[in-house]
């Protein structure tokens, strides 16, 4: 449902060269269901609950603006909020627009913004990574950080040429509410005076679509700073990061295309975590995923994929399977039902549910989760 207003010459009694037209559309998701988990914790017990994160989709409402400038140019912005709908709580860390905030320029060169916005670790993974934000989608479920990769304080660019794409954004404090981008990161609340570094994250992109078929990398380094850390999800404990000179570095390579009715997307996330303090380690991970989807019908989608996750300094590997089959009862609004399963290494305690924790088991136990859910988008 999408309410628009129009602000023009007929509104205001002037001529229709006075203003530009422009428009707001208010649109939203809510998704939800019930899920059971097993070995949801060192004793392997199992739990059955609503999640608070994500089903498909997370939860959201937002308010997206348009004003034509004239001579190719607009006036563009975007506030969208978090929620959560068992209990209608705000998240990422209660921030009432807590998923995006930003406002700028959009014109022939591509696009400036300003505000809380998404890195291109989140738009190269965009279309490769079928699954998504999905409560089972492995690269999330490996690394809680790519399917909320946002920061504070962002200048980003993006422009399209031809069908390649380039995007850059530059952060100047990647958290400055101290509340946290994502579990287990902690918090970075710059920017901090006297200290260019501290907090700062930049990224980058490159991609390059045309016709159903593309390919994409990336680049995403976070630096230190007061209340940051690193956590590899694995049931090591998280390390500091507290330095201006420490880097948090992800990397990623991937591709889409389509055999027949089948559209397929797969490739690597590379980590690389460096401390300036000798007393801990640098740690590196690597995860590869291959997708899938098929539309059995035009009411009726089966995908699914395959997520391995290789830690050689904690010695820690992890896979996830996940299978999910979505019926749409209209445009708007689906019911689906998923499992998955994850089988974590001796020294691994990997999580397959993004469901907002309770559901870590013990190091080397595997762990299905099914959901059935409904979701509705307006």
């Amino acid at each position: 449902m999408k309410y628009r207003i129009a602000l023009g010459s007929a509104l205001l009694g002037v001529s229709a060269t006075s203003f530009a037209q422009s428009s707001v559309t208010l649109y939203g998701i809510l998704d939800t269901g019930v899920e059971y988990v097993t070995h949801a914790d060192a004793a392997g017990d199992s739990v059955v609950r609503m999640p608070g994160v994500t089903g498909e989709l997370p939860s959201r409402w937002g308010l997206r603006g348009k004003e034509d400038l004239g001579a190719g140019w607009s006036a563009i912005f975007t506030l969208e909020s978090g929620f959560n709908v068992k209990n209608g709580a705000l998240n990422q860390g209660g921030r009432l627009f807590g998923r995006q905030a930003w406002v700028g320029l959009m014109g022939p060169y591509g696009s400036l913004t300003f505000g809380r916005q998404y890195t291109m670790t989140y738009w190269a993974l965009s279309d490769s990574d079928l699954l998504g934000p999905d409560i089972y989608g492995g690269t999330g479920s490996f690394d809680q950080y790519l399917p909320s990769a946002r920061s504070d304080n962002t200048v980003v660019y993006k422009g399209t040429f031809s069908g390649i794409t380039f995007g850059a954004t530059y952060s100047f404090g990647r958290d400055s509410t101290g509340t946290g981008n994502s579990a287990g990161q902690g918090t970075c609340a710059g920017p901090v005076p006297g200290s260019s570094q501290t907090c700062r994250e930049w990224s980058t992109m490159l991609r390059y679509d045309m016709n159903g078929y593309g390919v994409a990398a990336a680049y995403d380094e976070q630096r230190g700073g007061p209340g940051a850390a690193a956590d590899f999800y694995d049931g090591t404990t998280p390390f500091a990061l507290t330095n201006s000179g420490d880097k948090d570095v992800r990397m990623q390579l991937n591709g889409y295309g389509h055999i027949g009715p089948v559209k397929i997307g797969g490739g690597w996330l590379g980590r690389h975590v460096e401390t300036v303090s000798p007393d801990i380690p640098d740690v590196r991970s690597n995860l590869f995923y291959v997708s899938a989807a098929y539309n059995l019908n035009p009411a009726l989608v089966l995908d699914g994929g395959v997520y391995r996750m290789l830690n050689r300094q904690d010695d820690t590997r992890g896979t996830i399977a996940v299978v999910r089959t979505t019926y749409l009862l209209s445009k708007s609004s689906a019911v689906y039902l998923q499992g998955g399963y994850l089988f974590n290494s001796a020294h691994a305690a990997y999580t397959i549910s993004q469901g907002g924790g309770g559901t870590t088991p013990g190091f080397g136990m595997g762990q299905p989760g099914v959901m059935a859910g409904v979701r509705h988008a307006f």
